[in-house]
């Protein structure tokens, strides 16, 4: 998909039977953070007031603001913030995509990796042993080991985007997206239009 087509217009995918169905009453949304700032999730804050008449027409199953590990039930629409730089990434990441209708990449990391991705020329040990081994923080005499415990997530040798590991269905590029543009896409939405987004709303800061 060509830069200027992601800068003006999400693809367009038809409504599945489950979508159009939840679409007649209220829309159920959910939103998860992989690997980014959180400023993607800021952007979705950033709707303010806007939201208000909207709440009448969807339900937020679950949010990035929440400590909702899975999604309780079928969703229509999820927002995907990050990239894929974990094993527990991936497993959300795939989770999401079993449970939501409709899936959206949100910001840059989520569509091409974002600044995480820039370790991948480097490589993972090298990024590893930089940070912990050689680490000019490191006190004398100390001997510093590379962090290994069965509750950290164990790093993928790269970061991904996440079109490279599930299917999404559309793109909100921007580092972070703004407002109006998240805006945009909720209000199509929630009232059945095709999501589209104008080149006005889409920028880079």
């Amino acid at each position: 998909m060509s830069a200027d087509r992601l800068s003006h217009e999400l693809p367009r995918t038809p409504l599945d039977p489950a979508t159009a169905a939840s679409r007649a009453g209220k829309l159920t949304i959910s939103t998860i953070s992989l690997c980014g700032c959180w400023g993607c999730t800021l952007s979705i804050l950033d709707i303010d007031e806007r939201i208000v008449p909207l709440l009448d027409k969807l339900t937020i199953l679950r949010s990035s603001l929440t400590d909702i590990k899975r999604i309780p039930e079928r969703c229509a629409l999820g927002f995907v913030e990050g990239g894929v730089a974990n094993e527990e990434n991936i497993e959300t990441l795939e989770h999401f995509r079993e449970r939501c209708d409709v899936l959206i990449s949100v910001g840059a990391c989520a569509i091409w990796g974002g600044v995480p991705s820039l370790r991948n020329p480097i490589g993972l040990g090298e990024c590893l042993a930089t940070a912990y081994l050689d680490a000019p923080t490191t006190p004398p005499g100390a001997r510093p080991t590379i962090p290994l415990h069965p509750e950290l997530p164990r790093l993928t040798a790269k970061v991904f985007p996440c079109h490279e590991v599930v299917q999404m269905d559309y793109f909100i590029p921007g580092c972070p997206p703004d407002g109006d543009a998240v805006f945009a896409v909720l209000d199509d939405a929630v009232h059945g239009r095709p999501l589209t987004l104008p080149r006005a709303v889409t920028r880079f800061d």
